[in-house]
C-alpha cells in the first residue's frame, strides 16, 4: 500500500525514493560581461582547451544565478549584480557527459575600476581579457559561439531565448 501524507515519515521516505530515481541535470551558469567600449569578457580555463565565458558549474542545490555570482567572485574577484537572464540552452549528452542546462545571464558593463582590478584569482583561469564581439567568434568553440550569439540577440530584443544545443527552439 502506498503511504499517504497522513503518515509524514512514510510519505517522505516514499517521496525520497522517487526523487533518487529521477534524472539529475548538470547546470552551467555563465555571464555576458562587457567593458565600457562594448568588448566581451572571455576567460582561458586551465582545465580544458579553448576560451570560455566567465562562470562555471553550479554546486548541488545551488541556483544558477547564485552559481555564476559565486564563480565570478572566486575566479576573478568580481562582485556583480545580474541584470537578467539571456539564454537557457539544453545541451544533449556528448562525449562522457550527460545532458546539461546552460544559462547565460546579463552581467552588464564593468566600470573602469572593476575592469582595471579584474584578474584571475585561482588556478582555474590563466587569462581574462576583453575581446571585441566579432573576434569572439574566432576564439570560442561552436556550441559556445552559438550560445553567445543568442545571448547578444536576447540582450538586443529584451527577452531571453531558449536553445537546444546552441540553436533557438522558437
Amino acid at each position: 500500500m502506498r503511504p499517504t501524507p497522513a503518515d509524514p515519515d512514510a510519505w517522505n521516505a516514499y517521496l525520497a525514493e522517487g526523487n533518487a530515481k529521477q534524472a539529475r541535470k548538470r547546470v552551467a551558469a555563465d555571464v555576458l560581461l562587457r567593458d565600457a567600449t562594448g568588448r566581451v569578457l572571455l576567460v582561458n580555463p586551465t582545465y580544458k582547451p579553448g576560451w570560455d565565458l566567465p562562470g562555471g558549474m553550479a554546486e548541488a542545490n545551488e541556483p544558477p544565478e547564485k552559481a555564476v555570482v559565486r564563480e565570478l567572485g572566486e575566479e576573478l574577484g568580481l562582485d556583480i549584480t545580474l541584470r537578467g537572464l539571456l539564454v537557457v540552452d539544453w545541451v544533449p549528452p556528448h562525449g562522457p557527459w550527460d545532458d546539461q542546462m546552460a544559462f547565460i545571464f546579463d552581467g552588464g558593463t564593468l566600470d573602469a575600476k572593476q575592469t582595471r582590478e579584474m584578474r584571475p584569482r585561482d588556478e582555474e583561469l590563466s587569462e581574462a581579457v576583453f575581446v571585441p564581439l566579432d573576434k569572439t567568434r574566432e576564439l570560442l568553440r561552436e556550441r559556445l559561439r552559438n550560445r553567445l550569439d543568442a545571448a547578444v540577440r536576447a540582450f538586443g530584443e529584451g527577452k531571453p531565448l531558449y536553445l537546444h544545443d546552441g540553436r533557438p527552439v522558437w
